[in-house]
């Protein structure tokens, strides 16, 4: 089978509610694209029934690929569906979004504006987040600690991204942070290279709340927060 122009790679953590259909649908909006895809399947230690919906979806439409690493943890997961991507672009997705037209504006910034990098911000001028308010309130609090703490120069680091492989690869193999915290990573280290970038502002609407609370997630993004600056800004690494 030849390598398709884009991999579309999609974490996914206990998504048996939401998986089939979200994806059905996604591959109904993919029907009049100007690229040929993969949609990488990146589970990371459900305890539902999501492995088994996507391997049998996966049996029904061979563009679906699944990997699983075995465990929770989403910047791990979508950093194995990165490096095991064989399009010449990547596209960066969330289950609950699958944002088709944000796919058909990065992949003209990537074709034709001479980007290596578009990131879909929630925060950018024109952006629409219908999130709940304590949400935007956390992403614009990471956003502001990330400038302060090492120069982030964006908007936005989580969500929706696309990019061309080849010039990400080497960031992306770089990276050390891993859970909550490796998409922000990721685009910090492309922000300090030459990495022709740019962000683009999204309409977001979430099918569901999300599957770990807020809360819950706090006490890690902090520790890797602090082990990110260290990296950036001293360059070492506080395991």
């Amino acid at each position: 089978m030849s390598a398709p122009d884009v991999s579309i790679v999609i974490p996914v953590y206990n998504e048996e509610g939401i998986l089939s259909a979200s994806l059905s649908d996604l591959r109904e909006k993919l029907q009049d694209v100007d690229f040929t895809y993969e949609i990488i399947v990146a589970e990371n230690g459900s305890n539902d029934a999501t492995v088994r919906i996507a391997e049998e979806f996966g049996q029904r439409h061979p563009e679906v690929r699944v990997l699983s690493i075995g465990e929770p943890n989403y910047g791990k997961a979508l950093r194995l569906g990165i490096i095991e991507a064989r399009g010449e672009y990547v596209i960066c997705d969330e289950i609950d979004l699958c944002d088709v037209d944000f796919y058909r504006v990065a992949m003209k910034k990537l074709r034709e504006g001479g980007y290596d990098l578009v990131v879909g911000s929630k925060r950018a001028p024109g952006a629409r987040d219908r999130r709940p308010a304590y949400r935007r309130v956390a992403t614009q609090v990471l956003n502001s600690m990330l400038r302060v703490a090492t120069g982030f120069k964006g908007t936005d680091t989580h969500g929706l991204k696309a990019f061309r492989r080849d010039a990400l690869l080497p960031i992306v193999r770089a990276c050390v942070v891993d859970k909550d915290m490796f998409a922000s990573e990721m685009v910090v280290r492309a922000h300090r290279t030459d990495t022709r970038w740019c962000e683009v502002p999204i309409d977001l609407i979430e099918k569901r709340p999300p599957s770990i609370h807020l809360f819950r997630r706090v006490p890690n993004v902090l520790r890797n927060m602090v082990r990110l600056t260290s990296i950036i800004r001293l360059g070492r690494d506080l395991k």
